[in-house]
């Protein structure tokens, strides 16, 4: 049958062919899996949908401190100048909502951090910061009548969803 080999970089035998998971994974992943950073990125994300837009056009998340047990986090929200006293009533609330929208107890405790304004994470080579007026000169240069008709389709919903 297949023969066992000693793998150099683990302690552990491997049949060949077979590879251990965790050495296939680039370093710099394997931290960002280590420190639960896929985790942030989906409540940074999915931020608006999770608490609601009332709540989120008063405050953005800047960063999640967790421990090894990938649970019980400390979730550090930045707070525009002047809402704080809102947030601060709904902690309880957005902590529910992001353990449902997880399924576990992944956020213990929210803190405050105080922002003067809010940042906004916008690509500069979006449709709506270019200016229509590019986007319709390539358009107008396109022959196929169905492929203009799909990209003004979709310049529309992406200018929908981020205006």
């Amino acid at each position: 049958m297949h023969k066992k080999k000693n793998n150099t970089n683990k302690s552990k035998n491997f049949i060949q062919g077979l590879r251990i998971f965790s050495s296939t994974v680039p370093q710099g992943l394997k931290k960002i899996l280590k420190k639960n950073g896929y985790n942030f990125s989906n409540i940074v994300d999915n931020w608006t949908k999770i608490i609601g837009k009332d709540l989120a056009s008063c405050c953005y998340p800047s960063n999640v401190k967790i421990g090894k047990d990938m649970s019980n986090g400390a979730l550090i929200l930045n707070v525009i100048h002047g809402n704080e006293l809102n947030i601060e009533y709904a902690k309880n609330e957005i902590i529910d909502k992001i353990n449902g929208f997880f399924g576990y107890k992944y956020i213990r405790e929210i803190k405050l951090k105080i922002v003067q304004e809010k940042k906004n994470y916008v690509n500069k080579n979006s449709p709506s910061n270019t200016g229509n007026s590019t986007f319709n000169v390539k358009l107008e240069k396109l022959q196929n009548n169905s492929l203009k008709n799909s990209l003004n389709k979709l310049i529309k919903a992406y200018n929908e969803k981020n205006n």
